[in-house]
């Protein structure tokens, strides 16, 4: 990516001019056109009312299934809209039925929600949720993976890049392993999509959960889903309005064929145009371009950190992304927060009960998670590990 190009992104970032922001796994900062988008929405909204504005509107949301379809490598009507990543993920998960003594197999870097999913399905049925062991580099263990597959295996979930680190989990030869033993395998990229390059083809996932308002760098409260034909053709979701089924009769209804199964009927639609113009945005940097400097900047932080006394880096993996998450033997996370914060240096803090798995097994205290983007610069990263550098051996 040029520098000109980083330049012009940095302009067309509001944001950017404020602050260093290194929370992207958090919300990304929205490029203008994005909250452009929205606002003009509303306002027309506002004047017009509601279903009116929507009328007009039609053919631009429709458009938006299109641009998450091509962000991903899939078609239009594999796509569904939703509120955010977790409602996309529990849609395709609550809609699939298990029994006593079926097993959901997962990554030890799974998310809280999606494990909080799991047990209460286990609770309730008599499930068993088996964790897939890491590899000697931290990331799933594809033999091990393997090795438990057998006629009890219901479905394997995990997550593409875990809330607490810069691990790429090996999504591909995961969905190789599920495809090969005929296992549903519903992918969390949450964390991943806007900033690796998607394809869901490559990836042989059945079902792919995200997110608008982190990498993708689009509006709170935006989610999609994609969900291949051969899973949702044998799952009626748990919650079923009149948009996502037809009511044909006093006693019969047809549920939709398209992904749209999954949606409900309201949503704010000034959301799902400005999902919809963050994609695009997305789509004309380029997901490779993105991909490749997100990982360069990343690598640039690490090896910055690296050379801070008192500092460790934890990400783990063969592959990284633009995660980056260390501790300091000095200060607690939230206090390196804080720190950073008063000099307009955004970070977040990620803990134990984000990830009960992963933490308990290292024995991890809370991280500092700095997470770079396309739109942050070196200056912005000498910045960060300057401040934290002095914050740590000032005696303050």
């Amino acid at each position: 990516m040029r520098i000109e190009d980083v330049r012009r992104y940095r302009d067309e970032t509001p944001g950017a001019a404020g602050v260093a922001h290194f929370n992207n796994a958090g919300a990304a900062l929205p490029p203008a056109v994005v909250t452009d988008t929205v606002l003009a929405y509303l306002r027309e909204e506002a004047l017009a009312g509601g279903y009116e504005t929507a009328a007009a509107a039609a053919d631009r949301i429709d458009a938006v299934y299109g641009s998450v379809a091509r962000l991903l490598g899939a078609g239009a009507d594999d796509i569904a809209l939703t509120d955010n990543a977790t409602r996309s993920w529990q849609a395709v998960f609550y809609a699939m039925r298990f029994e006593a003594g079926e097993k959901i197999l997962t990554c030890r870097s799974e998310y809280a929600s999606n494990a909080i999913a799991y047990l209460q399905v286990a609770r309730r049925t008599g499930a068993i949720v088996e964790v897939v062991d890491d590899d000697e580099s931290g990331q799933v263990d594809v033999a091990d993976l393997a090795r438990r597959i057998d006629g009890r295996v219901k479905l394997i979930s995990v997550n593409h890049v875990p809330t607490q680190g810069g691990l790429v989990n090996p999504a591909e030869e995961i969905g190789a392993v599920a495809e090969e033993a005929g296992i549903p395998f519903l992918l969390d990229a949450c964390q991943s999509a806007g900033q690796l390059d998607l394809d869901v083809r490559r990836l042989r996932c059945d079902a792919l959960s995200g997110t608008g308002r982190k990498y993708l760098r689009g509006p709170r409260g935006t989610g999609f889903l994609y969900v291949h034909p051969r899973l949702r053709e044998r799952l009626e979701p748990a919650m079923l309005d009149l948009h996502s089924a037809v009511w044909t009769s006093p006693d019969t209804y047809e549920v939709l064929p398209t992904a749209k199964r999954f949606e409900v009927w309201e949503r704010n639609f000034g959301l799902v145009l400005g999902l919809g113009a963050a994609v695009e945005y997305a789509l004309a940097v380029g997901l490779p371009a993105i991909e490749e400097r997100v990982t360069a900047l990343a690598a640039r932080l690490r090896s910055e950190l690296r050379e801070i006394d008192g500092v460790t880096v934890r990400d783990q993996g063969v592959k990284h992304c633009g995660i980056v998450t260390f501790t300091t033997e000095q200060l607690p996370a939230a206090e390196i927060k804080a720190r950073l914060a008063e000099a307009k240096i955004n970070t977040s803090v990620t803990g134990q009960s984000s990830a009960q798995y992963d933490f308990t097994a290292r024995g991890l205290p809370s991280l500092v998670r700095a997470s770079v983007h396309y739109y942050n610069t070196d200056d912005e990263i000498d910045h960060l590990t300057a401040e934290l550098a002095r914050v740590l051996h000032s005696g303050r």
